[in-house]
């Protein structure tokens, strides 16, 4: 069991900015940027690369998603998303998630 599956079931605490029944954000303990949240789906899946044909509406939730949880933190000026995929994309955590980091000018290349 991973770390974002204990957050789901509530067996690790985090500061939750958005639940629904398909996902939920909170914010990264280890943040980037001033503003630094992910967003998980409530079902397990490892990463991108493990999506499956019926994980489509899912996966259409979570992009639907993303601007909600960034008006919520008052992202109005833009923000970055990012889905790390495998270690060499550097995935941490085989939880699929998507950071949403704003509150400053993001550069690119990011690194």
């Amino acid at each position: 069991m991973n770390i974002f599956r204990k957050i789901i079931d509530r067996e690790i605490s985090a500061e939750i900015l958005y639940e629904d029944d398909l996902c939920l954000a909170f914010r990264d303990v280890h943040p980037q940027a001033p503003v630094h949240v992910l967003l998980i789906p409530k079902k397990t899946v490892a990463s991108l690369d493990d999506l499956a044909a019926e994980d489509s509406e899912l996966c259409g939730h979570l992009l639907r998603t993303v601007p909600i949880v960034a008006a919520q933190l008052g992202l109005s000026g833009g923000y970055r998303t990012v889905i790390n995929t495998g270690a060499h994309g550097g995935q941490t955590v085989f939880h699929l998630h998507i950071h949403i980091l704003g509150g400053r000018g993001l550069t690119w290349p990011p690194g």
